[in-house]
C-alpha cells in the first residue's frame, strides 16, 4: 500500500474521483484544494430559491463500464413515478448493463425516488435543433418528419452535397470545417453545424483544429445516423439496454441522472472523502508550485482572508487550467513553455435561468416540450442552447403545492471574459434572455416570474490559439514524476465528465503500479467509442 499525502487541486469530477480512488486503493491521504466555495466544478448544481440549475447539462452515461459501475455504486437507481415502480422498467434497463468484472451493484427493486434522495433516475434523452422556427431532431435524423420540414429541393441539395463530400473528401482535415464537411456535406454543415459551433467558440470553424471533432464527435456522421435510423425503423436496436454499446454516444436514448442534479453526486463524494479522513479546503486559489528536480514538493495559495497557505505532499493532481498551472510553476518552466501556456485560449459560459408559467410552444398534445436541451440555430440571437430543467429531473424545479406547474429553463451563452456580453449586469443579461426567446417565439415575456444568472469562466479549453504547440507543455509537465494532469482544464482537453474521471482513475492506478509514464493518461478519450457532444 502506498502512503503519504496527495495534494489535489480542484474539487470537480476529476479531483474528487482521484481522492475517492486513493482512499479505496491506497493509504495515501487526499487533500483537495478548491478555489471556489462550491463542490463539483463544471458539474456542480446551482441552487436558487428551491430551484436547481445544471450548468451545461450533464448526462451520466459512458461507454466505460468502469465509470458506469462507479456511479451506480455511489447512487442506486430510483423509480420516480408509479409506472417505473410497477413495471420496474428503470431497473430492467440497468440489469441489462453488465460491468466488465461483475454485474453492477444494484438492488433487486428500484429505490423509490420520492422517499429516498440519494438515487439515480433513468432518463429519456431528447435533443432538438430550433431552426427556421421549427424543430429538427439532434443529431439530424433521416426521418420522414425531417425530410418534410426540409422540403424536396433543400433535401436534394443536401443529398447531392453529401454525395460530393463522400466521393471527393478533403484528404487532409486541417480544420473543424473540413472535418464536418467530410461527414455531412457542405450544405448540411452550413445549415445545422456552422452557426451553433461558431457561437460556442467565437471564431470561424475554419480556424478551429480538426482535433475538436476527433475529440467530441469522431463516430458521428450522416452515414452513422442513417444506420441508426434504419435500426430504429426495423426494430434492430436493443430496446432498454442502458449500455447502448453499439450506439454512437451522440445518439444514445437513455442516461442516468442524480435526483437533485449532477452536483448531488459530487457533494456525496466530498462527504465520503471527509468521512474517510481526507480534507477538502474551499476558497483557496493556488498560485505557486514548488519543485525540486523532477518532483513537485508543495503548492501555495491565498485563502479568502488573504492569508498565504502552503500544502506539502508526496503526489500532486492538477485540474486547474493549464495556463494557470504554468504560471504557478514560475521560473521552473522554460521560456517556450510559458509562451505556449500564455497562448492557450478558454471560452467562457453564462447560463440564465428563467422561471415561467408556460412556454409559447408545446408538444402537439399541448404538454411541456420533452427536450433535455434545444440547440438554437437562429442566427439573429446570441443564445446558443436552451435547457428545460424539468426534463432532466422533476426535482430540479420547486413546484407550488397548488396552482399551475412552473417551467424552469436555462439559456446558455458563450463568450470571453473580455467580451461586452460578459460585462453585462445580471439584470441586463436577464432582459436579453427574455427578449431573445420572445423574438424567436419560444416564450412570452409576461410569463416569466423570476430569473437567475450564473457565470462560469474557462468552461471550454479551445483548440486554437497556441494549442497546436501544446506538446511542448505536455513534454515539460510529464517529466515531473509525481505530478498528474487530469480532467478537462487540467489537460486542456474537451473531455466530458466520464473522461475526466477516467484520467483520475488511471493516474491513481499508475501510482499503485509504479508507472511513471503519462502516455496512458493522454490517450484517454482518443477512441471513438468514448465520444460525446455538448458542453
Amino acid at each position: 500500500m502506498k502512503d503519504g499525502r496527495a495534494i489535489i487541486i480542484g474539487a470537480g469530477p476529476a479531483g474528487l474521483t482521484a481522492a475517492i480512488e486513493l482512499q479505496r486503493h491506497t493509504g495515501i491521504r487526499p487533500i483537495v484544494i478548491e478555489a471556489s466555495q462550491e463542490i463539483g466544478g463544471l458539474s456542480r448544481t446551482v441552487r436558487y430559491k428551491g430551484n436547481r440549475m445544471d450548468i451545461g447539462g450533464h448526462r451520466f452515461f459512458s461507454k466505460s463500464d468502469r465509470v458506469m459501475q462507479w456511479w451506480l455504486e455511489m447512487m442506486p437507481v430510483g423509480a420516480c413515478d408509479a409506472e417505473d415502480a410497477s413495471s420496474n422498467s428503470n431497473q430492467d434497463a440497468v440489469l441489462r448493463y453488465q460491468g466488465r468484472q461483475r454485474p453492477l451493484p444494484i438492488a433487486e427493486k428500484a429505490v423509490d425516488a420520492h422517499s429516498e434522495d440519494l438515487v439515480m433516475l433513468v432518463r429519456q434523452r431528447k435533443s432538438r435543433i430550433y431552426f427556421l422556427r421549427r424543430f429538427f431532431d439532434y443529431p439530424i435524423r433521416l426521418s420522414t418528419d425531417t425530410l418534410r420540414k426540409m422540403g424536396l429541393l433543400r433535401t436534394l441539395r443536401y443529398g447531392l452535397s453529401y454525395m460530393r463530400a463522400a466521393l471527393l473528401p478533403q484528404r487532409q482535415e486541417r480544420s473543424l470545417e473540413d472535418f464536418l464537411i467530410n461527414r455531412f456535406g457542405r450544405q448540411l454543415y452550413r445549415t445545422f453545424f456552422k452557426s451553433y459551433t461558431e457561437k460556442v467558440w467565437g471564431v470561424p470553424c475554419s480556424e478551429i483544429s480538426a482535433a475538436w471533432g476527433a475529440q467530441r464527435i469522431k463516430g458521428l456522421s450522416l452515414a452513422a445516423m442513417a444506420r441508426h435510423f434504419l435500426k430504429e425503423t426495423f426494430g434492430l436496436r436493443q430496446n432498454g439496454d442502458l449500455a447502448q454499446k453499439q450506439t454512437e454516444t451522440s445518439l444514445i436514448e437513455k442516461f442516468l441522472y442524480p435526483k437533485f442534479g449532477p452536483g448531488q453526486l459530487w457533494e456525496h463524494a466530498a462527504d465520503l472523502i471527509r468521512q474517510g479522513g481526507g480534507e477538502i479546503h474551499l476558497g483557496i486559489a493556488i498560485n505557486c508550485m514548488y519543485t525540486f528536480g523532477d518532483r513537485v514538493t508543495a503548492v501555495e495559495g491565498r485563502n479568502q482572508a488573504g492569508d498565504i497557505v502552503r500544502f506539502a505532499g508526496n503526489y500532486f493532481f492538477s485540474t486547474m487550467p493549464v495556463r494557470d498551472l504554468i504560471r504557478a510553476l514560475g521560473s521552473a518552466a522554460p521560456k517556450e513553455v510559458i509562451e505556449v501556456g500564455e497562448g492557450l485560449v478558454y471560452r467562457d459560459f453564462i447560463t440564465v435561468g428563467l422561471l415561467a408559467t408556460r412556454l409559447a410552444i408545446t408538444e402537439p398534445d399541448g404538454s411541456l416540450l420533452k427536450d433535455n436541451w434545444i440547440y438554437i440555430q437562429e442566427p439573429e440571437v446570441k443564445v446558443g442552447r436552451l435547457q428545460i430543467f424539468n426534463n432532466w429531473s422533476p426535482w430540479l424545479v420547486h413546484q407550488p403545492l397548488d396552482g399551475p406547474q412552473k417551467v424552469w429553463i436555462g439559456l446558455e451563452y458563450f463568450c470571453y471574459e473580455t467580451d461586452p456580453l460578459w460585462q453585462l449586469s445580471d439584470r441586463e443579461m436577464i432582459h436579453l434572455a427574455i427578449e431573445e426567446l420572445a423574438r424567436i417565439g419560444i416564450l412570452k415575456a409576461e410569463d416569466v416570474e423570476d430569473a437567475h444568472v450564473v457565470r462560469a469562466p474557462k468552461t471550454y479549453p479551445a483548440y486554437f490559439g497556441s494549442y497546436d504547440r501544446f506538446e511542448t507543455i505536455r513534454n515539460f509537465t510529464d517529466k515531473f514524476e509525481n505530478l498528474f494532469l487530469v480532467g478537462r482544464n487540467g489537460m486542456h482537453k474537451y473531455n466530458n465528465q466520464d473522461h475526466s474521471m477516467l484520467t483520475a482513475m488511471t493516474a491513481v492506478e499508475n501510482i499503485v503500479n509504479g508507472v511513471t509514464g503519462k502516455q496512458n493518461l493522454w490517450s484517454i478519450n482518443t477512441e471513438s467509442e468514448y465520444h460525446e457532444e455538448g458542453p
